[in-house]
C-alpha cells in the first residue's frame, strides 16, 4: 500500500517505519521537524519525506501534499506533542491539544472537500480516555473519564470519526509503550541500572502497557485486515501494579528494587502531567482476544527490551 504517516517520526516510528517497509509498503513521512531530526535509523532513500507543519490550516493547501493525499491508500495518524515530557503549563496543554485536534480536523476536512477516500485511516488515541482509577477495570465499552486527558482523547476521537464515508477508521487507545530506547522505560532504565530504582508513588497504581513490537504489529495488521474497524485498546493482556512493574524491572536488570520515588518529586518535575504515572488505570481489550501478542507478559517484554 502507499501510506502517509503523520507523527511517526519518534519513539514509535523508530520501529513502525522499518516494520512497514519490511511489508513492502511505500511510505511518505510528513513531519514539521527536518529530516535530520528523525529518530528513524534507516537509509533515507527507502521512504519519501515531506517537511510541513500540518497543525496550520493553510499548509493543507500545499500542492505537493495534496498530490500525495490523492494517491494514498492508507493514513496512519499518531501526531501529537508528547504528554508527559514537560510540565503542564496552560501553554503546554494547549500545544498538546492543538497538535492532535487541529491536525486531524484539517486532514478530515481536506479529504472530504477533495472527495479523497483512503481505504483505511489509523488514528491514535490513548488509554487516558478512561480517566484514572485505582480499582476500576476498563474495556473498549467503558465510558470515558472527565479529566484533561480523557477530554482530549474524546475530542481527538470525535474529530477522527469525521472521516470520509468510504474510509475504514481504526482508533487505537494506546497504553504505556515499552522499549529500552525511549518512553517511560527508557527514562527508568538508567536509574535502575545504577541500583537506585523503585516504584513511583505508592506503587498501587495500575500500569496498562504494550511492547512497541506488538503495537507496530497491530498497526501493520489493521492496515490490511478489514476486521479491524472502530476502537481498540492497544494494551497487552496482563496489566500490572506499579510495584510489580518496578520489581520486574529490578529483577531483569539484577538490581535491587529500592525505596519508592515520592510522588511529590514527580509533581515538581511534571506538574499535572504526573497524573499519568501516579494514578494510572487498569485497561484490558475485549476486542483483541484473538490477537497473539509476542509479549503478553511484562517480564518477557522487559527482558527483551533490556537484553541489549
Amino acid at each position: 500500500m502507499r501510506l502517509l504517516l503523520l507523527g511517526c517520526t519518534g519513539f514509535v516510528g523508530k520501529e513502525l517505519v522499518p516494520t512497514l517497509l519490511n511489508e513492502n509498503h511505500e511510505i511518505y513521512i510528513v513531519s514539521r521537524k527536518p529530516i535530520s531530526k528523525l529518530k528513524v535509523d534507516l537509509d533515507f532513500n527507502k521512504f519519501k519525506f515531506f517537511q510541513i507543519d500540518l497543525s496550520k490550516e493553510k499548509n493543507w493547501n500545499n500542492e505537493n501534499l495534496l498530490n500525495i493525499l490523492r494517491e494514498t491508500d492508507g493514513i496512519i495518524n499518531l501526531m501529537g506533542e508528547p504528554i508527559a515530557e514537560k510540565k503542564w503549563t496552560s501553554e503546554q496543554k494547549q500545544e498538546i491539544e492543538n497538535s492532535r485536534i487541529n491536525t486531524t480536523t484539517f486532514m478530515m476536512k481536506t479529504l472530504k472537500n477533495l472527495k479523497i477516500n483512503p481505504k483505511v485511516i489509523i488514528n491514535g488515541s490513548a488509554i487516558g480516555y478512561y480517566g484514572t482509577s485505582l480499582s476500576g477495570e476498563f474495556t473498549e465499552n467503558s465510558i470515558g473519564g472527565k479529566d484533561f486527558l480523557a477530554n482530549l482523547c474524546k475530542k481527538w476521537e470525535a474529530v477522527a470519526a469525521e472521516k470520509p464515508f468510504f474510509s475504514r477508521l481504526v482508533i487505537f487507545r494506546i497504553g504505556l509503550v515499552l522499549e529500552a530506547d525511549g518512553g517511560a522505560l527508557g527514562k527508568m532504565l538508567p536509574i535502575f541500572k545504577v541500583g537506585l530504582g523503585g516504584p513511583i508513588g505508592d506503587g498501587k497504581q495500575w500500569m496498562s502497557w504494550i511492547h512497541r513490537t506488538d503495537l507496530c504489529a497491530l498497526i501493520t495488521q489493521a492496515l490490511v485486515d478489514k476486521k479491524y474497524s472502530g476502537v481498540f485498546n492497544a494494551v497487552a493482556p496482563n496489566p500490572v501494579l506499579m510495584r510489580e512493574f518496578s520489581q520486574t524491572l529490578g529483577k531483569c536488570l539484577n538490581r535491587p528494587n529500592l525505596l519508592p520515588v515520592p510522588g511529590a518529586v514527580l509533581k515538581i518535575l511534571l506538574g499535572d502531567g504526573a497524573k499519568v504515572v501516579l494514578e494510572g488505570q487498569k485497561v484490558i481489550s475485549s476486542k483483541l482476544k484473538n490477537y497473539t501478542f509476542k509479549y503478553p507478559l511484562l517480564e518477557k517484554a522487559i527482558y527483551a527490551s533490556t537484553k541489549n
